[in-house]
């Protein structure tokens, strides 16, 4: 009899276009962002998704996305390669399913510093001086997100330890920034953008260095998701997978909407967008070589507290891209 009534079900669904049984099928997703630039086109997300209902959120910083998806208040994050290695050190369930956009960093000089763009020996030489006459340099940055790794491990190349040469400042909000130099409470701020580019045409900060020359390299936003929402909803994971790899071509193709995103979300002029899109590289492959560099230098600053590098390897899973893209993980970064 409920063998019946099933196959009545069916035939019933098929009857009216299955209205009722497709809407029970479709995937939902809860998908979480921050609030920069190269973070912003994940809000174009749900409107591009096929066959999963995303709905979609955004957060002050990547902190706050990696929190919620830990948490269980959303499904799949928008984080970066950096929040990824602090979960695993931290003992958190967290897959990594795709990249997204790198790019967005760069370090600040307050005007009062004269210090001239990219010129580390200067920089160095203000540093040591600081140091001679007990009042360390004030470096800013958000705790915890890609900017302020990026900026420390360039600082260590450079032979300046980011613990004990500089006197660290934690600005949490990257809106932030702007104030704080204006203010003269930081004498150098690693920002993201659009933040930077706001910071650089307001006049606040120059220019100084794009951190890049360390292990991470411009490596930034990861895709990441938790292995019982693989479990549970593969099909809405590979649905927003394959939502991130189109939107990343379009994007390489047009960066109008990404401009458009950032000055309806931010609010910031559509010149700032514009500027701060110089410093943005869509790209969804998942960097394993890179990921594996960045888990040892964050290591070696003592950001984390042991070998992850097991651990990172084992949990990205290049299913999804290799679906999304028809092609092998050999050519998405494995």
């Amino acid at each position: 009899m409920r063998t019946s009534l099933r196959l009545g079900l069916v035939v019933m669904a098929a009857m009216f276009g299955g209205g009722d049984l497709a809407i029970a099928q479709t995937a939902k997703i809860k998908l979480g962002y921050a609030k920069c630039a190269h973070c912003l086109p994940m809000s174009l997300i749900p409107g591009m998704a096929k066959g999963v209902e995303v709905e979609a959120t955004g957060f002050n910083s990547g902190n706050d996305v990696l929190t919620a998806l830990i948490s269980k208040s959303i499904d799949v994050a928008q984080v970066t390669y950096l929040h990824y290695i602090t979960a695993l050190d931290k003992g958190f369930d967290v897959v990594a399913v795709s990249g997204q956009i790198n790019g967005g960093s760069e370090c600040l000089s307050s005007t009062k510093l004269n210090l001239p763009p990219d010129d580390w020996t200067a920089f160095k030489a203000i540093v040591a001086k600081g140091k001679s006459d007990g009042q360390l340099l004030k470096v800013a940055a958000s705790r915890g997100n890609a900017q302020d790794i990026h900026m420390r491990g360039a600082f260590l190349k450079q032979g300046v330890d980011p613990n004990k040469d500089v006197q660290f400042i934690n600005i949490p909000n990257p809106s932030d920034h702007l104030a704080a130099l204006q203010r003269g409470e930081v004498d150098m701020i690693c920002s993201v953008e659009p933040f930077a580019s706001q910071i650089r045409l307001a006049g606040a900060g120059k220019h100084f260095v794009l951190p890049y020359d360390q292990a991470a390299g411009n490596l930034t936003n990861l895709i990441v998701t938790r292995s019982d929402v693989i479990a549970s909803q593969r099909a809405g994971v590979q649905g927003v997978v394959s939502a991130v790899v189109e939107l990343d071509n379009k994007l390489i193709a047009d960066k109008t909407p990404w401009i458009e995103v950032i000055n309806k979300l931010t609010g910031l002029d559509k010149n700032v967008a514009t500027e701060a899109l110089k410093n943005a590289a869509p790209d969804p492959a998942i960097h394993r070589s890179q990921t594996l560099a960045i888990a040892a230098m964050m290591r070696d600053l003592k950001y984390i507290s042991k070998d992850v590098s097991a651990e990172a390897e084992k949990n990205m899973d290049y299913s999804f891209l290799e679906k999304a893209t028809g092609k092998a993980k050999n050519d998405l970064g494995y």
